[in-house]
């Protein structure tokens, strides 16, 4: 396990803004988002359009100005690639990946996802189509939601959200782990991004960091996980 980064302030962040994935919005946090509210935190979930990663950024930002307070900013999947842009703002005090890309400078989800490792599972993205991408529905279940209730992985599967190819080409240019602390949680059975590539930008970001059995949709399966570590960084007093 890492350890975060030295922090330069000593405030609690209480206000925490949540960035979904690709191919899903910003209701599979509802589970996270009970959790946070009942524990008394101000909780805002981002609707990224998911056509161009500087448009999900700017949405992002201005989510993080209306907080009311200091933000722990999370990001899920491609939201991590989201946070890691958007967590430059000086409001973000930590940020926090739940089975999510952490990319370096000049890394895009492109790029990080070029070169699988051998015999990983391949996620069943469809060819794209006027510039979006869908994952193959009859797939949807076992690649990304395995976990998941039936019935509720079939409706995600039929309420994808189309994914923008610019998304997934939009590159970071000063990734915010840098400079702010990170936690990491690493989902061991997703079939989406394989454990050990998480694992790898964990320990790049110098995050710290949990596992937990699941799937990619951790933060749908198993909602009380994910929102211990995103309360773990919220009351962890920075030193320094």
């Amino acid at each position: 396990m890492g350890e975060p980064a030295a922090m330069a302030a000593d405030s609690t962040p209480k206000s925490i803004v949540l960035v979904h994935g690709g191919f899903v919005d910003g209701s599979g946090w509802e589970g996270v988002y009970d959790i946070l509210k009942s524990d008394g935190y101000d909780v805002t979930i981002v609707q990224n359009p998911t056509v161009t990663l500087e448009d999900d950024i700017r949405v992002t930002k201005r989510a993080i100005a209306a907080a009311t307070g200091d933000v722990v900013l999370v990001g899920h999947s491609y939201g991590g690639v989201v946070i890691s842009e958007a967590g430059a703002e000086s409001k973000v005090k930590s940020l926090v990946y739940i089975a999510a890309f952490a990319p370096d400078a000049g890394e895009s989800v492109s790029s990080l996802i070029a070169n699988p490792v051998p015999g990983a599972a391949a996620p069943p993205i469809l060819p794209p189509v006027d510039g979006f991408l869908f994952l193959d529905k009859s797939k949807f279940a076992q690649s990304f939601a395995a976990d998941v209730r039936p019935d509720l992985a079939a409706f995600m599967a039929a309420s994808q959200v189309p994914w923008g190819v610019g998304a997934l080409d939009g590159r970071v240019t000063v990734p915010a782990w840098k400079a702010k602390p990170s936690w990491y949680l690493v989902a061991t059975d997703d079939k989406m991004i394989p454990p050990d590539a998480q694992r790898g930008m964990a320990k790049r970001a110098g995050a710290k960091t949990v596992e937990i059995p699941g799937s990619h949709a951790v933060y749908v399966s198993n909602p009380k996980a994910v929102a211990e570590i995103i309360e773990d960084a919220a009351n962890t007093k920075k030193s320094g």
